[in-house]
């Protein structure tokens, strides 16, 4: 049997996205995003232990309207990437694993990264942090 030229298995241009396809592909782009926020936090960290200059100059930019954008989609991304872990640990375990289940708990996964983040935010405001 030829295959000819075609593909091997059907490609993202055969399928139309679906919620739980969606979720798996920005589970993996939120952990790439979280390794680069968890950089530049490290960077915060030995900005403060080089002295006071070095840790204004970061403090600054974090503290920009640049700076904050990058915190709070590292907020974002890390907070998509816990519940979205604590969702696939549940399938893990057997459960939840029927498609109107699986929609359900993709559901939730997003409205709760919305409520965590903001509500974290909110508080990091309101405790004069941010």
């Amino acid at each position: 049997m030829s295959r000819g030229n075609r593909p091997l298995s059907p490609h993202l241009q055969v399928y139309r996205p679906q919620l739980t396809s969606v979720l798996s592909i920005l589970f993996r782009i939120m952990g790439v995003a979280t390794s680069v926020g968890s950089i530049v936090l490290v960077w915060w960290l030995a900005a403060a232990a080089s002295g006071p200059e070095y840790f204004e100059l970061v403090q600054s930019f974090l503290g920009s309207w640049f700076g904050r954008l990058m915190l709070f989609g590292w907020t974002l991304a890390l907070i998509f990437h816990l519940c979205n872990g604590i969702r696939h640990l549940y399938w893990d375990a057997g459960k939840g694993l029927e498609l109107e289940t699986a929609y359900a708990s993709g559901k939730a996964v997003m409205v709760f990264t919305v409520l965590i983040t903001l509500g974290l935010w909110v508080l990091a405001y309101a405790l004069g942090g941010a």
